[in-house]
């Protein structure tokens, strides 16, 4: 059974005027072009070690199937503004299961689209966990419910925004990749 034991934040953009290549280039971008990526859902593991982007990138081997929940976004629409985030919210129990969510939209800023992330991850973990709250508040409201539980610890998130060119696509993603 797989559960990873470490994982690590990674973002990246590409421009080209074929959209697929310009995905490519957002993976070199991010680092991780070298790996058969396998897109998974939502769930941070138990135990699991938030490393940096050079710690993790050591245990890739070129061709490995690698796990991730990944944020992707293009556009060929010149300067539009769009933007990919991926948030991770932990639980105050290390042993409990935290959340990963993926924001991918136009129009949002790096600050808007990384809180939008953190809110998804955070909102999902604290329904999990029991945490009572009001939905219509604000999410910097919710967020201090969320912390005063003492069930939800952090939440962090990774955003990448870029524009528009002329003449071809931008693809932005934003991924949390896991290692053994």
């Amino acid at each position: 059974m797989f559960v990873p034991r470490k994982a690590f934040f990674t973002r990246g953009v590409g421009f080209h005027k074929n959209e697929l290549q310009s995905y490519e280039l957002a993976l070199r971008s991010a680092m991780i072009e070298r790996q058969n990526l396998v897109n998974v859902s939502s769930i941070y593991p138990p135990n699991c070690e938030l490393v940096d982007i050079e710690e993790g990138l050591k245990f890739l081997k070129p061709g490995q199937i690698t796990f991730c929940v990944m944020a992707r976004t293009s556009t060929n629409e010149y300067k539009r503004l769009l933007g990919a985030s991926v948030g991770i919210a932990f639980p105050s129990d290390r042993n409990h299961y935290g959340y990963i969510s993926e924001v991918h939209c136009y129009g949002k800023d790096e600050t808007e689209i990384g809180d939008l992330a953190e809110d998804l991850a955070s909102t999902m973990l604290a329904t999990t966990l029991g945490v009572e709250f009001d939905p219509d508040k604000d999410y910097d409201e919710r967020k201090e419910i969320y912390h005063m539980s003492g069930k939800v610890v952090k939440s962090l998130s990774y955003p990448c925004v870029a524009y528009g060119e002329k003449d071809g696509y931008v693809t932005a993603i934003s991924s949390v990749v896991f290692i053994e």
